[in-house]
């Protein structure tokens, strides 16, 4: 992987407005650059928590170190993929005047216009399932550097889901299980295509020829020092333990539950009214009845295996032949 150099990350920042679009002027678009760094992950799994601590680590980086990064600011150092503004641009028209196939066919020339803004690494926010949509990629590897992929135990998620979009715990459990599910287009965001938790998870583990680093939300809480750290060896950062710490702290969900409560969260939908809302891990045990929970385990049992959430089970019996049957 392409080493990344946080001043040069840092600095890119100004060709950014408050809005979170690139100013380029027409007719010089840059060339394209494998340089996204994707922050991915099914919703609700801890994607904005470390898309702050890169801002609040590149702020320690960069000598920044009075306060903490705004979360309304988000766009200093990392970008929404899904926005509509830049699909537009690429359209020539409302994204809502678009059909299906044509912001298919746009997103990889999108992803390309992201990358192609400036020649450093930079962060990119995706919900996307890694696959194909109406014949074209959901994500453009040709200008993907690397992934970061962040998961979280399905058992939670679903409550933070029912939360975070009004549903019902039932209504959430079925989305999470529902292949290819797609979230609808919003006045800000283009429509997405999410898939179910597994096939979310399954399709970004499944990259083989680029870097993938994984982090769980669990060990994000239990041990933020050893699960940050790792993140940032992966992204050739060398922050001194000091600046881990600090960026740790600034991105601590008690500061980020704080600024909400005072500013509000641009990213905070109207179903939700709050988007950092507990940020802790077993609530499944609270709420979820065993019924419900047999039923998330019975649909993603695979994936939660291999993310560490459940034992390793073949899902069945073997049984083996007795010396008296082998003889038979």
């Amino acid at each position: 992987m392409a080493a990344v150099d946080a001043g040069r990350l840092i600095s890119a920042s100004a060709a950014l407005n408050e809005g979170g679009v690139m100013n380029v002027a027409p007719g010089k678009e840059p060339g394209p650059a494998a340089n996204i760094v994707w922050v991915a992950s099914y919703p609700k799994s801890g994607n904005t928590w470390v898309r702050v601590f890169l801002h609040n680590l590149l702020r320690e980086l960069s000598g920044d170190v009075e306060g903490v990064q705004d979360i309304n600011h988000l766009y200093q150092h990392s970008l929404r993929e899904n926005a509509v503004a830049f699909f537009e641009q690429k359209l020539g028209k409302r994204a809502a005047e678009a059909t299906e196939v044509e912001i298919a066919k746009a997103r990889p020339e999108v992803h390309r216009w992201l990358a192609g803004i400036k020649r450093e690494p930079v962060f990119v926010k995706t919900h996307l399932q890694f696959c194909n949509d109406h014949l074209y990629p959901t994500i453009n590897l040709d200008v993907m550097l690397a992934a970061i992929l962040v998961v979280r135990n399905p058992l939670d998620v679903v409550i933070s889901m029912s939360h975070h979009s009004a549903l019902s715990i039932e209504d959430a459990i079925r989305q999470m299980a529902t292949r290819d599910m797609r979230w609808r287009p919003h006045v800000q965001r283009v429509y997405e295509v999410l898939g179910s938790w597994s096939q979310s998870v399954a399709s970004w583990l499944s990259l083989t020829d680029r870097p993938v680093y994984m982090m769980r939300y669990e060990d994000m809480l239990e041990d933020p020092q050893q699960s940050f750290a790792g993140l940032a060896r992966f992204l050739r950062l060398a922050p001194s333990d000091g600046q881990l710490q600090r960026a740790i702290a600034k991105s601590s969900f008690a500061v980020l539950q704080k600024q909400e409560v005072a500013s509000g969260f641009i990213e905070r939908p109207e179903s939700s009214q709050q988007f950092f809302r507990e940020g802790r891990a077993g609530q499944w045990r609270e709420v979820l009845s065993g019924k419900q929970i047999e039923e998330i385990c019975a649909v993603h049992a695979s994936m939660m295996q291999r993310c560490g959430y459940l034992h390793p089970d073949c899902g069945r019996p073997v049984l083996l032949a007795t010396p008296a049957a082998r003889q038979e």
